[in-house]
């Protein structure tokens, strides 16, 4: 996501965060002071934090729940910023929990992986993170990261997979969030030799850029509901530059014990992507709270 959290990262809210709010009120949500120290879960306090993009505050809120359901001590630091920020918090025990992507999460620790199965990127995953840091089980759920184009666009000029922009990218404008090109531009160049005329920050209106015509192509996560709102194509990807992106908790394994480690895993078991969907067609475009989206799921889901 992957620039999710990625799917992050996903924030794409740097401009987003109206979507959903941190519940420890404005400002700094990382601020001196703001958060405690992770500490073992038994009786303590886990800090569950999330990127700055509706999703991921989402399946923040839904994590928090569940915890909290569980009689966990749950503070939660919603829509801080990007991987590049919350990776370091978790590792410092600011942080206690996030959710995230496998895939991206892989790729940001190892730019050159070339795992791409779910199973491949758990166990290079456990390889790659510090001892500090563990995952959990991962969901079913997955919203990868996509390059997307509009209807007429893909008609236009012929394009049903990536590299079918190769020598047509240089006359095209690309979307997406604050990270995008630096995370993906190399990438595109070695894998499918395409470079686009110009890259735009449009972050979580990169779906309405597209439907307006301010860019061509976009960074567009395959949960969103405007890519079947908008009539959006997706460019199929042979060359896996976007990896599995199953939804993830990541954990400071310190501030977590064997009860918020169950909450965690019975809520990855119950997400599946079409569900993920639907909850952000709520968040997305019915412009209902996450907080109450993840209290229904959880009670549907016999968690909350």
């Amino acid at each position: 996501m992957t620039t999710r959290l990625v799917r992050t990262l996903a924030a794409a809210s740097l401009v987003l965060g109206a979507a959903a709010c941190s519940s420890s009120g404005g400002g700094d949500p990382l601020a001196a002071g703001s958060s405690p120290a992770a500490t073992p879960a038994g009786g303590k306090t886990v800090v569950v934090g999330s990127a700055n993009f509706p999703e991921n505050v989402l399946l923040a809120s839904i994590y928090s729940q569940a915890l909290k359901a569980k009689g966990v001590s749950v503070q939660e630091k919603f829509n801080i910023g990007s991987r590049e920020v919350l990776y370091g918090q978790l590792q410092s025990g600011a942080l206690t929990v996030l959710p995230e992507y496998n895939g991206a999460l892989l790729a940001y620790l190892d730019p050159k992986t070339t795992a791409t199965g779910t199973q491949a990127v758990g166990a290079e995953l456990q390889q790659k993170l510090p001892a500090s840091l563990a995952v959990l089980d991962p969901a079913a759920a997955e919203d990868k990261d996509s390059l997307t184009v509009t209807q007429a666009t893909a008609d236009r000029l012929g394009l049903k997979t990536v590299a079918d922009l190769a020598g047509k990218a240089g006359d095209l404008v690309v979307g997406g969030p604050p990270e995008f090109k630096s995370r993906r531009e190399q990438q595109f160049k070695d894998a499918y030799g395409i470079g686009f005329k110009e890259w735009k920050l449009t972050a979580d209106t990169t779906a309405n850029a597209l439907k307006d015509g301010t860019v061509q192509v976009g960074n567009v996560f395959t949960t969103d509901p405007r890519i079947v709102q908008f009539k959006l194509v997706p460019l199929a990807d042979p060359k896996n530059v976007f990896s599995v992106q199953n939804v993830i908790p990541l954990v400071n394994r310190a501030g977590v014990d064997a009860t918020a480690t169950a909450a965690l895993n019975a809520v990855s078991a119950k997400l599946d992507t079409a569900g993920l969907t639907g909850l952000m067609k709520r968040v997305s475009v019915d412009k209902e709270d996450p907080s109450a989206v993840a209290k229904d799921w959880l009670k549907a889901n016999g968690l909350g």
